[in-house]
């Protein structure tokens, strides 16, 4: 819908005005006469055109100025031009006012106009291209045929050596940086200097000046630089109008995801203001808007190919990383190790030159549920007839009713706020530590778009042990090859690592630790074989409670996810029940594993031993390796799994994108 403005004549006097291609200028004939007029003819330049409008009907008007019209309270004059001046103030409209019988005038009113190009431009099309004065700029739809801007939120870090991410600063200092923001055009066009007067302001609400910033390009002799215009404590800028054709480009960066609250959606706005008097406010004549939505915060699933693995140096994960090393050379990935000078001994840190977002909760406790191994994201699914073409987001809570812990409300209503992932809600409370990946992960079938979900099972793991038994290999050794090593043999070492644990995760107390490293779920000094595993009724009744707690899982993710039992692989699994009544992994959990394409790094699980080989290892191999999956079982009891973590916990993967746009669901 094209703008309109007013714009009031005087008769006997002059009055300048800038009008804006594309919009309505509007003016009163009948309040500027003088109280004897009863009638009125136009003159008008060229460029201009002029409508009489009577009662709702419009007539357009000659040039000539031959015409004339009778004056009445419902008579106004439409103006437009359709070309902007060379030269300010040089075409205009003459009114002429007459008695009734009269033929000279006895007065006139002029008009004299400017005619100028605004038009604030974003890429609205999504093509890549900032086109000029796309009509659907100003709004945002969703879907294939879907208009509107995107944003990205600038939360990586392309400068290392600075020491926050690139959105909390006002400056630009790269080219990389550049690339994390979208381009918008102000473009003008006009006579060389506008009437005194006017200006150009380019602006933000203060509710949009914490998500959006915006940065100015100048071309200064020795090369570009990027001003920090708009944004936090800057709502406006005034524009400088340099005359003739111009296209001012501007750089905008997301400061924030959508949240609860916020929808994604920020606008900035462009308006040309007038001057009137000393002391008087600029009045807005003219405003041009675009709206952007800021992207989602989008997990990325274990089927889309690997682009870089992290991890971090620790001086107890040096075996570890020797084999996260050569299983990374098997992939067309690279190996990012994150050192100690920037892990700061945090071994479960995820890697330090991507981007991240941090929810803190005011009021709530936090908890290891709101750690990052209990997020996790399931490969796109379709469930009754809905696609969901990015995934659904999988987290861990309580029991319903249970009273325990949950993931913190800001988180799940941020991930909520995503709106292309639709979480789902599962219970993992039932886990010392309480992550989803302790339970369940997705692998791809190579060559395929298919997936198979894997769940830890402990009913799989007493049936491969019943069946071993059943061949004579009841005394077959647990732990063998694996030998307790610093961790009790160098007491006080050990105890500064609990500490430094403690440290970064401060809602555990430290006896919990103590209490941990004494036992290392089935770990001990004593000779763990098939047949003491199966003839403990504590372990067997504790492991029966574990497997309901994951078909509780099992029943959620199928329903939810539109899953069948011929899409879920069952992994042996067993748990111990600590002192509050929640389980951790009696041996290395095999279903923490690291996904690189058709390559699994699988925690080793140092099961018992058939004919010299781990028969945990063998039954997995027969259950993945005929789907073209190869898999490498990686030792991390020493360096992770002691520490209630496996090699999922303590590496991350970047992947390559989905090729599908985000843009073209419909949520």
């Amino acid at each position: 819908m094209q703008q309109e403005r007013t714009v009031r004549l005087q008769y006997g006097s002059r009055v300048e005005a800038v009008y804006v291609l594309g919009t309505h200028l509007w003016t009163d004939v009948y309040s500027a006469a003088p109280a004897e007029a009863q009638t009125f003819s136009l003159k008008h330049s060229e460029r201009v055109r002029v409508e009489v409008v009577r009662d709702g009907q419009a007539e357009e008007v000659a040039t000539n100025g031959k015409q004339r019209w009778l004056l009445s309270p419902s008579t106004t004059l439409r103006v437009t031009m359709s070309q902007a001046s060379t030269e300010a103030s040089s075409d205009k409209v003459t009114v002429n006012y007459y008695e009734e019988e009269g033929s000279m005038p006895i007065d006139q009113a002029g008009l004299f106009l400017t005619a100028i190009e605004i038009s604030l431009d974003v890429d609205a099309d999504r093509d890549g291209v900032v086109e000029k004065n796309n009509p659907r700029k100003a709004s945002w739809t969703w879907g294939p045929e879907g208009q509107g801007a995107i944003l990205l939120v600038n939360c990586d870090r392309d400068t290392p050596w600075l020491s926050k991410e690139d959105l909390k600063d006002e400056k630009v200092y790269s080219k990389e940086d550049l690339k994390d923001m979208s381009q918008m055009v102000l473009r003008t066009k006009g006579p060389e200097q506008l009437p005194a007067g006017y200006e150009i302001v380019l602006y933000i609400s203060m509710t949009d000046s914490d998500k959006v910033g915006v940065f100015y390009v100048e071309n200064p002799f020795f090369g570009q630089r990027y001003i920090h215009i708009l944004g936090r404590q800057k709502l406006y800028h005034v524009v400088k109008y340099t005359g003739g054709t111009a296209e001012l480009l501007f750089f905008v960066e997301g400061l924030r995801f959508p949240d609860e609250g916020f929808p994604g959606l920020v606008s900035i706005h462009v308006s040309l203001l007038e001057y009137m008097a000393e002391g008087i406010p600029l009045t807005p004549i003219f405003t041009d808007s675009v709206v952007f939505r800021i992207a989602p915060w989008i997990m990325t699933p274990n089927i889309l190919p690997p682009l870089s693995v992290f991890v971090c140096c620790m001086k107890d994960n040096y075996l570890f990383l020797k084999e996260v090393k050569n299983l990374v050379e098997k992939t067309n990935c690279e190996l990012k190790v994150c050192f100690q000078y920037v892990n700061r001994g945090d071994r479960w840190i995820q890697g330090p030159d991507f981007g991240y977002v941090t929810r803190e909760p005011l009021y709530e406790h936090v908890t290891s549920l709101d750690s990052f191994g209990n997020l996790e994201v399931s490969p796109p699914v379709t469930v009754n007839g809905k696609t969901y073409p990015l995934g659904r987001i999988l987290i861990g809570s309580s029991f319903p009713l249970s009273g325990g812990r949950r993931m913190t409300k800001v988180v799940r209503d941020f991930l909520q706020a995503q709106q292309v992932q639709a979480p789902v809600e599962l219970y993992s409370d039932w886990l010392t530590v309480g992550h989803v990946d302790e339970f369940m992960t997705f692998v791809p079938i190579p060559g395929t778009k298919q997936f198979r979900m894997l769940m830890a099972s402990t009913s799989a793991c007493y049936k491969l042990f019943r069946e071993k038994q059943r061949e004579g290999h009841g005394e077959a050794i647990m732990f063998k090859g694996w030998h307790l090593q610093s961790a009790y043999s160098q007491k006080p070492a050990f105890l500064r690592l609990v500490d430094t644990y403690v440290h970064h995760f401060p809602p555990y107390p430290k006896a919990v630790f103590l209490i941990v490293a004494g036992g290392l779920g089935g770990m001990s000094s004593k000779r763990i074989t098939i047949n003491k595993i199966l003839s403990s009724e504590s372990l067997v009744q504790e492991n029966q409670y574990f497997q309901r707690c994951l078909d509780w899982n099992r029943d959620i993710l199928k329903k939810e996810l539109g899953l069948t039992e011929q899409d879920i692989i069952d992994l042996p699994a067993l748990f111990k029940m600590d002192e509050k009544r929640q389980a951790r992994a009696y041996f290395p959990n095999m279903v923490n594993m690291i996904v690189l394409d058709k390559d699994l790094g699988i925690p080793k699980p140092f099961g018992p031993q058939v004919d010299e080989v781990c028969c945990l290892e063998t039954h997995v191999r027969s259950l993945l390796e005929p789907l073209g999956l190869c898999c490498t079982f990686v030792d991390d009891i020493s360096a992770y799994h002691k520490f209630l973590g496996e090699v999922h916990c303590g590496t991350n993967v970047r992947r390559k994108p989905f090729t599908f746009k985000w843009w073209h669901m419909v949520p």
